[in-house]
């Protein structure tokens, strides 16, 4: 009569790589991770153009405020 052999090496039904939620996981991490990527990459190659504008934009001074200048040295 033969016994059932088991073993350590197979793998289970409930392994992790064999879970479609996990794989569904690992893909929306690396599409997210590709997108800001490319994100940096856009933000690199174009350069941020002066707003016109002579008041506030959304409460942000569109030029800085005159300041003092610092004290001289001697």
């Amino acid at each position: 009569m033969a016994t059932p052999v088991t073993s350590s090496h197979h793998a289970t039904p409930s392994a992790w790589y064999q879970q479609p939620i996990v794989w569904l996981g690992v893909a929306i991490f690396l599409a997210s991770l590709a997108g800001c990527v490319w994100m940096i990459v856009l933000g690199a190659r174009h350069a941020d153009e002066p707003v016109d504008a002579p008041h506030a934009v959304f409460g942000v001074p569109s030029s800085s405020h005159s300041s003092h200048k610092p004290p001289s040295t001697p």
